[in-house]
């Protein structure tokens, strides 16, 4: 798959996070009531989920300086925050198990949302709108853990939590957040053979009914590698859909490329975005091993995927 005018377009920044895909059509006024996603002004709204600038994490300087930085030169004004990309740099590894899921435990409880208050403070004067906040609900969190969860996630202005979780603890969370009301946006990958992940369609259908506040936030990339339709995914259950991670896979679980060299139907879903006036913030998650820098690596992914929205269809 191949869109033309990326280098040109990689070489120098551009507005993303508002509206890409100039000359779509007018402003869709339909949205749903209490919908987080807000509504769509005529165009796809870009953005980047932070975990693509982990190879930052444990390196010298402040990390969310450093994004905002980044998001800066970029020209990109939204974002889905990955928990880990705010944590303190010295927890330790998450190879050691038991004491780095106890010290993010300490950590979260502890001084965890005066921290997210302060970033959030930063971020709003760096001019970054944080939509969703993906924090790690694993089935160890504790109930004191969900309702902190809930709590950061407000902190950072945010309208919706995304987790990669299990069915069970999706399930076992529902009370926590009707009691909240706030928007719990499923996320998935490839593993289709274990009946507690999110990866296939039956799974997400499984987690939506178990909440009218439940949602999903689907990995295009890994929905392909999972060998499911991503477009009729979202033709289906777009009204249920809070934003997209983008990325290009290979089917049969295979691997994480540049955009345009897998089999992920990029061009396609960002056209049905635009031609459907779908409120579905689309955010770049660059995640294959690049050549260049982290900051140039994600221009190249936005590159792509403005190209991908201007292309005639």
């Amino acid at each position: 798959m191949s869109v033309p005018g990326c280098a040109a377009l990689a070489s120098s920044p551009v507005a993303f996070g508002a509206e890409a895909g100039a000359g779509a059509p007018e402003a869709r006024t339909g949205a749903r009531a209490n919908d987080p996603r807000g509504t769509d002004k005529g165009g796809v709204h870009l953005g980047v989920q932070t975990y693509s600038f982990r190879e930052w994490l444990g390196k010298p300087g402040d990390m969310t300086d450093k994004m905002i930085a980044a998001m800066r030169q970029l020209g990109i004004t939204e974002c889905e925050m990955w928990e880990p990309s705010l944590r303190p740099p010295d927890l330790p590894p998450p190879a050691s198990g038991d004491a780095y899921r106890e010290a993010v435990r300490k950590w979260r409880l502890g001084s965890g949302l005066d921290d997210m208050k302060a970033h959030a403070a930063k971020l709003k004067a760096g001019g970054i709108r944080v939509f969703a906040f993906n924090y790690d609900l694993n089935d160890h969190c504790t109930d004191e853990e969900i309702t902190r969860g809930m709590e950061m996630t407000h902190a950072l202005g945010a309208k919706v939590m995304t987790v990669s979780t299990t069915l069970p603890m999706a399930k076992r969370s529902v009370p926590f957040f009707e009691k909240d009301g706030l928007v719990l946006a499923l996320h998935g990958h490839s593993n289709v053979s274990d009946p507690k992940q999110f990866a296939t369609p039956a799974s997400f259908e499984a987690g939506l009914a178990m909440s009218k506040l439940y949602r999903v936030n689907l990995d295009i990339g890994h929905f392909t590698a999972g060998g499911f339709d991503a477009v009729e995914f979202i033709k289906t259950h777009h009204e249920r859909i809070t934003n997209l991670h983008i990325k290009d896979r290979k089917r049969n679980d295979g691997p994480n490329t540049p955009f345009g060299q897998g089999d992920t139907p990029i061009t396609a879903v960002l056209q049905l975005l635009k031609r459907e006036h779908y409120p579905i913030p689309a955010y770049i998650e660059y995640e294959y091993a690049g050549t260049g820098t982290v900051t140039e690596e994600i221009g190249k992914c936005l590159a792509y995927a403005r190209a991908a929205l201007a292309a005639t269809r």
